[in-house]
């Protein structure tokens, strides 16, 4: 009987374990801000044609 209660302690606080890391990478993912969607090259003007 002991083994068994030791067995359910251990999975519960392993699925504890688990659910809370996911909670904290879920956390750190939204933490982080969006960044911005500008182009590195822009052409303002069309290049003129020789």
């Amino acid at each position: 009987m002991r083994r068994l209660i030791a067995a359910a302690v251990t999975v519960s606080v392993a699925a504890t374990l688990a659910v809370g890391a996911a909670v904290g990478v879920v956390a750190l993912l939204d933490a982080t801000p969006d960044q911005p969607n500008t182009p590195l090259i822009s052409y303002d003007t069309a290049p003129a044609v020789p």
